[in-house]
C-alpha cells in the first residue's frame, strides 16, 4: 500500500507540473516555434534590458518579473544577485535550479519566459537606400546581409566590395573589419557576419 501510494503521488506531481509548465509557457508551443522555427525559445542568450517572469512551482510568492540589469545581472527571492551574462534561457533555469536546491528549497522547478526583449540595433550608414539604425529580431540570427537588407538594399553606386564593418568591445574599445559583400552574397565566404548590438555598417561609393 505505501509504495501505491508513492506511485500515486509521483503521478500526481508529474500531472500537476505538467500542466504548470503547459500554463506558464501559454500553452502555446507553435508561437514558440514561429519565432524561430527549428529552435527552442530556451537557447535564447539573454541580454540586459530583458524582462523575465520567473515562476518557482508551488511557490507563488517567489513569482517575480525582473528586468535584467546593465551588468546583466538579476536579483532573485531568497538567493540575491545572480549573475547571467552570456546564459541562455535554460542555463538561467538551470542555475537558479541549483541555486534553491542548495539552501532553500526540495525539488525546485524554474520557468523562466521573455516578457518583453530589450531593443537591439546596427546602424547602417552610407550606399544604402534607407540608412539608419535597424531593428535586430529576438532569438534569430541576424547577418551583415540581412542588416543591409533591412536598411533597403545596396544603392546603386555602392562599393560592395569593401564595406566596413566597426564593432565596439568591452572596455571601451573598437574593432574594424573590411569586408566583401558579393562573397557573402555568393556563398564563397565562410564566416557569415552575424550582427551585435550597436555594429556599425558603412558602405562606401564606387569611385567612377
Amino acid at each position: 500500500m505505501p509504495a501505491a501510494i508513492t506511485a500515486a503521488n509521483v503521478l500526481l506531481r508529474s500531472a500537476v507540473l505538467g500542466a504548470w509548465l503547459a500554463a506558464a509557457l501559454g500553452c502555446a508551443p507553435a508561437a514558440a516555434a514561429d519565432a524561430r522555427p527549428g529552435e527552442p525559445l530556451a537557447l535564447y542568450v539573454l541580454h540586459p534590458m530583458d524582462l523575465l517572469k520567473l515562476q518557482v512551482f508551488q511557490e507563488p510568492d517567489l513569482d517575480r518579473e525582473l528586468r535584467v540589469s546593465q551588468d546583466s545581472t538579476i536579483t532573485v527571492p531568497l538567493i540575491g544577485v545572480v549573475d547571467l551574462k552570456g546564459r541562455t534561457i535554460h542555463e538561467a533555469e538551470e542555475l537558479i535550479t541549483g541555486l534553491y536546491a542548495r539552501d532553500y528549497l526540495v525539488n525546485p522547478q524554474i520557468n523562466i519566459t521573455i516578457l518583453e526583449y530589450a531593443p537591439r540595433t546596427v546602424n547602417v550608414l552610407g550606399a544604402v537606400n534607407a540608412p539608419g539604425a535597424v531593428a535586430m529580431p529576438p532569438e534569430k540570427s541576424f547577418t551583415l546581409l540581412d542588416a543591409i537588407a533591412r536598411a533597403g538594399g545596396f544603392s546603386r553606386l555602392a562599393n560592395r566590395g569593401r564595406v566596413s564593418l566597426t564593432r565596439s568591445l568591452p572596455g571601451g574599445r573598437t574593432e574594424n573589419f573590411t569586408v566583401n559583400a558579393d562573397q557573402l552574397v555568393s556563398g564563397d565566404a565562410a564566416n557569415r557576419w552575424p550582427m551585435h548590438d550597436g555594429d556599425v555598417v558603412y558602405v562606401p561609393e564606387r569611385v567612377l
